[in-house]
C-alpha cells in the first residue's frame, strides 16, 4: 500500500486521486448538498429528530436547555442518569462537549477522573448558550444525552473517550471509512485536529488499513500501546447500512456520518456532517476521487433502483481493500 507522505507535489497527489478542499467544496458539497437542508445536520437536535422518524438508532436524549433561566435545572435533570454528555446543538469538531462518567456527593467526574461541581456544569452550559462553541459564534442551545457505553471490543484502542467511525456517503454509497480514537492529547475527544488517532478501515471487511496521528503514520496507540493494525469493527455491514440510509434521511448527496458502537444497542448515529474533512484520505492512504467518480458514472435511474443493502454491497465489492 502506498503512503501519502511520500508524495508531496500537487501533480503526484492528483495522480493518486487525492481530493483537495476547493474541489470538495465546489464539485461535491456545492453540487450535491442543497443549502436549504444544512440546518438538518448543523443542528444536532434536528438530526436526532429526523433520524428517529427514519428509524435510525441514536443516543437517548435526556433533555434540552435553551434559555439561561433553565441552566440551574441541570442537576435535577441528570440525577437519575449515572453518566451523561452535555453538548452544543450547533457545535462542530467536538468543541464544547462535556462527558461525565459518573456523579456522587455533588461532584461530577470526567473521563480523566477529575471532578467538577454543579456550578461548573452550569458555567459550561452558559458558555454553550452564548455561542462559544457554535458554528459562526451564534447563540446556541444544549443537548443532554445518555452516556454511550462503547463496545468492549475497543478496549485499549481509545483513551478516556468513545471511539467513533466516520463514513463518507456519496449519493447513498459508502466510499471511505475510518475510526477516530481519542488520546490524552485530544482530551478524550475523537477529533483528529486535537490529536486523536485516525485509522483507515477497509470497506469490505471492517479491518484496519493504517493509522495516523497529526497526519504521521503510526502503529501503536500512543497512550495504551495497543496495536492499531489489529483493530476490526464488529457489526460492520450493519454499520454501513445505517450510514448509507442517512442519504435518504437527510437528502444530502455528500455527507460524513459519525457512528458509535454501544455494547447494548449496537451502532448508533452520533451526528451528520455536510462538510466532512479530507484527512480520511490520509488515514486510508488512498484518494477519494476514483471512488466518487465511479459512483458518478452510474445513472440516477440505476441508483434509484438499488436498495440501501445493494448500495452497501456495491461499495464493499468495489472499494474494499482486503
Amino acid at each position: 500500500m502506498w503512503l501519502l507522505e511520500k508524495y508531496t507535489s500537487p501533480f503526484k497527489l492528483a495522480q493518486l486521486g487525492i481530493m483537495g478542499m476547493n474541489q470538495r467544496n465546489v464539485s461535491y458539497i456545492g453540487r450535491y448538498n442543497p443549502r436549504s437542508l444544512y440546518p438538518l445536520v448543523d443542528n444536532k437536535l434536528k438530526t436526532k429528530r429526523i433520524a428517529v422518524d427514519a428509524g435510525v438508532t441514536v443516543p437517548k436524549l435526556i433533555g434540552t436547555i435553551q434559555h439561561q433561566h433553565e441552566v440551574t435545572k441541570i442537576a435535577e435533570m441528570v440525577k437519575d442518569w449515572p453518566g451523561f454528555c452535555i453538548k452544543p446543538a450547533r457545535g462542530s469538531g467536538g468543541k464544547g462537549i462535556l462527558v461525565i462518567m459518573r456523579h456522587a456527593d455533588g461532584l461530577y467526574y470526567k473521563p480523566n477522573g477529575s471532578g467538577c461541581t454543579a456550578n461548573d456544569l452550569e458555567r459550561h452550559i452558559t458558555n454553550i448558550l452564548a455561542g462559544l462553541f457554535s458554528l459562526g459564534g451564534k447563540p446556541d442551545f444544549v443537548l443532554v444525552e445518555d452516556l454511550i457505553q462503547f463496545d468492549d471490543v475497543f478496549d485499549g484502542y481509545s483513551y478516556e473517550g468513545v471511539p467513533d467511525t466516520r463514513v463518507i456517503i456519496f449519493k447513498g454509497f459508502p466510499v471511505m471509512a475510518m475510526m477516530r480514537l481519542s488520546t490524552a492529547s485530544s482530551d478524550g475527544k475523537a477529533n483528529l485536529h486535537q490529536g486523536a488517532v485516525g485509522v483507515g478501515i477497509c470497506l469490505r471487511t471492517g479491518k484496519a488499513l493504517r493509522a495516523v496521528q497529526y497526519n504521521a503514520p503510526m502503529r501503536y496507540h500512543p497512550d495504551t500501546g495497543r496495536d492499531l493494525y489489529e483493530l476490526q469493527v464488529p457489526h460492520w455491514e450493519k454499520l454501513l447500512n445505517l450510514s448509507a440510509a442517512c442519504y435518504e434521511m437527510s437528502g444530502l448527496g455528500y455527507i460524513g456520518t459519525d457512528i458509535v458502537l454501544d455494547k447494548k444497542r449496537g451502532p448508533l448515529l452520533l451526528e451528520l456532517n455536510a462538510r466532512p474533512g479530507l484527512s480520511i484520505q490520509i488515514a486510508n492512504g488512498a484518494g477519494l476521487l476514483p471512488r466518487l467518480r465511479k459512483v458518478e458514472k452510474m445513472t440516477e435511474s440505476e441508483i434509484k433502483k438499488m436498495s440501501v443493502a445493494e448500495r452497501v454491497k456495491f461499495a464493499m465489492d468495489n472499494f474494499g481493500v482486503f
